[in-house]
C-alpha cells in the first residue's frame, strides 16, 4: 500500500526529531568515552623541534590518538619555526628545555637566566605560545636553576619513568617502560629516538588496558591530569 504524502510542515517535524536523537546519542556518547579514561599519564618528549623527526612523531601520536608534551630546545625552536607552529596544530604542549641544552648546574645565575629567557622568546616566536613547563636538562637542578624558571612562571618538571631510549633502549624496552606508568607519572623520551616512535602505538594499547589516557602536566602540580 503506498504511503500517504507527507506536508512540507510533517517531513520538517520528522527531520527536526532525527536531528535531535543524534544530537542525544552523540551527547551520551562523549562521557562513556571520557569514563573510560580512569587516570592520566604524561608522555613527553626532549630536544625537538626538527624537520626529520617531529612530522614522524606528531604523525604517529595523532594517528594512535595521543598527546605529548614537546620540551624543546629553544636553539631548535628559533630555526624550525613551522615544527613549533605543528606541534602547537597538532595539540601538544609544548615545554622549556633550555636554548643549547648545557649543564645549567655548572653556569653562572646570568647564564641560567639567559639558557631560559631565550627559548621562552624562540618558541612564543614561533608560535607556540608561552611555555609554563621547564624540563632541565640531564635531569639536573639546584636551587638556582629552580629559582631561574620561577622567574618566568615555570614549573619545573623532571620524570616518574625513564624510558632510557637515549641509552640505546629497544622498542620492547621503551613500551615495558610504559607500562609501568600509573596515574599522574610522567615518562622520559625523546623526539629524535626512531625506537621511540616505533613504540608509540604499543604504548597507546597498553595505556589503554589499563585505563589510562595521555594527559597534561599541570603547571600547578607538575602531574599529568586530565587535558
Amino acid at each position: 500500500m503506498p504511503s500517504t504524502p507527507r506536508s512540507p510542515a510533517v517531513r520538517l517535524a520528522i527531520a527536526a526529531t532525527a536531528v535531535a536523537s543524534t544530537l542525544t546519542l552523540t551527547a551520551e556518547a562523549a562521557p562513556a568515552h571520557a569514563a573510560a579514561c580512569t587516570g592520566y599519564v604524561g608522555l613527553t618528549f626532549d630536544d625537538g623541534p626538527s624537520s626529520t623527526h617531529t612530522p614522524a612523531l606528531l604523525t604517529a601520536l595523532r594517528q594512535n590518538g595521543l598527546r605529548a608534551t614537546m620540551f624543546n630546545q629553544g636553539q631548535y625552536a628559533a630555526a624550525y619555526p613551522s615544527q613549533v607552529r605543528a606541534q602547537a596544530g597538532a595539540g601538544m604542549w609544548i615545554g622549556n628545555h633550555s636554548y643549547t641544552h648545557p649543564h645549567l648546574t655548572q653556569l653562572s645565575q646570568a647564564q641560567i637566566d639567559s639558557e631560559i629567557a631565550r627559548t621562552q622568546q624562540a618558541i612564543a616566536g614561533a608560535g607556540g605560545g608561552t611555555p609554563r613547563l621547564f624540563r632541565p636538562p640531564y635531569g639536573e637542578t639546584n636551587t638556582t636553576v629552580r629559582s631561574a624558571a620561577a622567574k618566568y612562571g615555570l614549573t619545573q618538571v623532571i620524570w616518574d619513568v625513564d624510558s632510557q631510549d637515549w641509552n640505546g633502549a629497544s622498542t620492547d624496552a621503551i613500551v615495558q617502560a610504559a607500562a609501568r606508568l600509573t596515574n599522574g607519572q610522567i615518562i622520559l623520551m625523546h623526539e629524535w629516538s626512531a625506537n621511540a616512535r616505533a613504540a608509540i602505538p604499543r604504548i597507546a594499547q597498553t595505556l589503554a588496558s589499563k585505563g589510562l589516557c595521555s594527559g597534561r602536566i599541570s603547571p600547578e602540580t607538575g602531574r599529568a591530569v586530565a587535558p
